[in-house]
């Protein structure tokens, strides 16, 4: 029997809590079944067990596996689409709802961080960085929508000052939310993990769910046991595979890529990233950096559609890093890897129920960090009966990809190809 393991990722060798938790192996009953151990189906654990709730929590592999695991670790705000969109699109009932909830995830994420000592190397601040005059203007049109929105952390940065935080050549400017931040991602969905287990829930890893019976009580099936529920939460994410076909259907599992560099000195970390922001451009297939805790750049960026794992992760990454930082040349890179986020055709998170009591939440189209742990309040708050804000999220549309399965990639990589060419461009 092989032991399941993370990817080989800067995050897991550097996880505050490597011990492996046992396989579901009998037949056993909880009030609520969470199928996958990523931000969602631990914030939707954790906010149910602070409840009262009975959870259990079933992941295929470890906890943190897929993207909670992998990610960039920036707390960034909003969804893929703002607000403004999702008004236009969805009417104004929906974009001002949305937009109450716009900014909540981040707050979640510190209050669990807080509350139960998470140790995630959490730090203050992110950017968004503008490579063109076009870009610039967009993120003056961002501060004043959020702001509308009750968002007040929000600065200018102009070409010059945005030199006081990246040590960088490449920006026309940017716009710096005070409230944005960065941390540890495995390290957090850990710290959750063992805050779910203080207070009784049970996490089983290695228990891949093979099959899930829908009725008054669900069965959801392992190889090996089975777990009754009256709730199913489905937080699989990209990592679902074809457990629910209908839902599989919905969205495309997509790549995007990561380095770590070897520990940098003071001097080097002071010229790079001054005050210690996480930073984030404005392109369409954007590139993110920031500081570890020990003092490395973690730069990640690019999209594989189909989430195909890439046979050079650095060959990918290291000329963008060297792009944004030429003083880094020559610098050694410790870890690179992969993880997949799921996109959606409108990329809108998409929220629904499967019968009466089987709930899902998945598809945040690479926002994923702060709209999952908004995700598992709101879906806590549904299974509690108060739907409100999950049926918001349930209303809006959810479209398969044109031409299905077979053309899913192609078109998705066409249009990218477009959005980067715009990019390139300015325009």
């Amino acid at each position: 029997m092989t032991t399941p393991s993370h990817t080989t990722s800067y995050y897991a060798a550097s996880a505050n809590d490597k011990s492996l938790r046992a396989s579901l192996n009998e037949d056993i009953t909880a009030d609520v079944c969470v199928i996958g151990a990523g931000y969602t189906g631990m914030s939707s654990a954790l906010h149910l067990a602070e409840q009262g709730f009975k959870v259990v929590v079933l992941e295929a592999n470890r906890i943190g596996f897929g993207a909670s695991g992998r990610n960039g670790g920036q707390i960034v705000h909003s969804y893929s689409r703002d607000i403004d969109f999702i008004e236009k699109h969805y009417g104004k009932h929906t974009g001002t709802e949305m937009g109450k909830m716009a900014f909540e995830g981040g707050r979640i994420i510190r209050r669990l961080v807080d509350q139960y000592n998470i140790k995630c190397d959490l730090k203050e601040g992110g950017i968004f960085a503008a490579c063109n005059s076009k870009q610039l203007h967009e993120m003056e049109q961002k501060k004043a929508l959020w702001e509308a929105h009750g968002h007040n952390q929000l600065e200018m940065l102009s070409e010059d000052s945005i030199q006081n935080h990246v040590g960088s050549s490449r920006y026309k400017g940017g716009l710096l939310d005070k409230s944005g931040g960065h941390f540890h991602p495995l390290n957090l969905v850990l710290g959750e993990a063992a805050a779910l287990e203080n207070l009784g829930g049970v996490i089983y890893e290695d228990s891949a769910v093979t099959r899930v019976q829908e009725g008054d009580k669900a069965v959801i099936f392992t190889d090996k046991g089975s777990v009754t529920a009256d709730f199913v939460v489905v937080a699989g994410n990209a990592y679902l595979g074809g457990l629910i076909p209908k839902l599989e259907q919905k969205a495309m599992p997509c790549g995007t890529q990561v380095i770590t560099t070897a520990p940098l000195t003071d001097a080097q970390q002071k010229e790079l990233l001054p005050q210690g922001n996480c930073v984030e451009d404005c392109n369409y297939l954007l590139d993110y950096f920031r500081l570890s805790g020990d003092g490395r750049l973690i730069y990640g960026g690019g999209v594989t559609y189909g989430a195909r794992e890439p046979d050079k992760i650095e060959s990918l990454i290291v000329p963008n890093m060297l792009k944004t930082f030429p003083q880094l040349k020559g610098v050694k890179v410790d870890f690179a890897w992969t993880g997949n986020f799921l996109l959606t055709l409108m990329r809108l998170p998409q929220f629904g129920r499967i019968g009466s009591n089987i709930y899902y939440a998945q598809g945040y189209s690479g926002h994923g960090v702060t709209s999952s742990h908004l995700a598992g309040k709101v879906l806590a708050d549904a299974i509690q009966g108060q739907a409100e804000r999950y049926d918001i999220f349930a209303g809006l549309p959810q479209y398969p990809f044109p031409g299905g399965r077979a053309l899913r990639i192609p078109y998705t990589a066409m249009g990218a190809w477009y959005y980067t060419l715009r990019d390139k461009l300015g325009i």
